[in-house]
């Protein structure tokens, strides 16, 4: 609890001042002002978050929170809850979408059993877990409120963990079946959104099942009656134990200093859940793609965030986090790499007195 409690304290705003320098560096680039949009935007965020005008990404990772969830026997997903831990062991196997694209970003990934209904035999998978999956949300709460606490804190404490170890640029994923029904739940319950808005299809579930999700989503909120203006008490009514974990690493970002990427839409909605807590958190997270989950765009909007691409995904696992990564890599590369106007007349009188003319 305490961890909890210091680490949403302790979070400070970016620094207006690193990025005003960057801006004005930005601005003297051989190009129109503006003209390279959001790449702009990324390099002066990214100056904001460290205090420094130039940066270069040294060591990048995913961090994967894995957990299965209660609801699941209610008939949200055509998946059956052991998938939740064949994927999880596929993550270690290199096979797996999340793991092939962070390996061309030259990014590492790390897996955190935080609830999964499995024993692992893997050294690769951290086990942090809490419980076998939550419970059925519809019946009641999904967890105890020092349940969603401390799986809060395993986030806080993995992120801690790997900002030691030199990583300064963050994903985020998550893996648990019926995990967009618990999502969905909890941006209702922040949004006011409708069920019928917030709820998708998640896995490609036939329209059956999608009545179906809908339903148990909304009967979940009207059960449970969750405090919109208690974070927790959300958490550990209609949340999951991934979301809950993915909120506590995008709290330790932000009381370190470094930049965080959303995935989709669970990602999005524990961001959401780490916004709420304290809202200077937006300004250390950016966000990836645009999830084609129907609740992804309403979770950004609540958030106040603009994903860097649209490309129909919707595969989670924190798949669309290395594609940002190489975007922020490339704004800062540009930074360091692109001549001023300044120093292009330079370049040009110095030709002309070599040349003699």
């Amino acid at each position: 609890m305490e961890l909890f409690i210091n680490t949403v304290k302790c979070i400070q705003p970016i620094n207006t001042e690193a990025m005003k320098k960057a801006w004005n560096r930005i601005d003297s680039l051989t190009k129109p002002i503006g003209s390279l949009g959001e790449i702009e935007n990324i390099i002066a965020k990214v100056a904001g978050i460290t205090g420094k005008t130039h940066n270069k990404i040294n060591k990048k990772n995913v961090v994967i929170m894995c957990g299965d969830n209660g609801v699941v026997e209610e008939g949200v997903s055509n998946c059956p809850k052991s998938v939740t831990a064949t994927v999880t062991n596929n993550f270690t196997r290199e096979i797996t979408g999340v793991y092939v694209l962070s390996k061309f970003a030259c990014s590492d990934i790390t897996i955190v059993d935080v609830g999964v209904d499995a024993e692992f035999n893997n050294p690769k998978i951290i086990n942090r877990k809490i419980a076998y999956g939550t419970k059925n949300m519809m019946k009641g709460p999904a967890m105890t409120r020092e349940e969603a606490i401390k799986a809060i804190e395993i986030g806080i404490e993995t992120i801690d963990d790997l900002v030691t170890k030199g990583y300064d640029l963050f994903g985020t994923g998550e893996m648990g079946v019926g995990n967009t029904a618990t999502s969905a739940a909890i941006l209702s319950v922040f949004s006011g959104l409708e069920v019928d808005m917030s709820v998708g299809r998640g896995s490609g579930i036939t329209q059956e099942q999608f009545s179906i999700k809908k339903a148990v989503v909304k009967k979940a909120i009207e059960v449970n009656n969750p405090d919109k203006e208690d974070v927790i008490d959300v958490l550990s009514k209609v949340g999951g134990f991934d979301i809950a974990a993915l909120c506590g690493c995008f709290l330790s970002a932000a009381k370190n200093r470094v930049p965080i990427v959303i995935d989709g839409f669970i990602s999005g909605v524990a961001a959401l859940c780490a916004y709420k807590l304290n809202p200077l958190v937006k300004g250390y997270i950016f966000a990836s793609h645009l999830s084609a989950e129907p609740g992804a765009a309403f979770a950004m909007k609540e958030i106040g965030l603009e994903p860097m691409l649209n490309l129909n995904m919707r595969l989670g696992e924190g798949s669309g986090c290395p594609l940002a990564f190489n975007i922020i890599e490339a704004a800062l590369f540009t930074m360091d790499n692109m001549g001023t106007f300044e120093e292009a007349a330079l370049d040009r009188r110095e030709y002309i007195d070599i040349r003699g003319n």
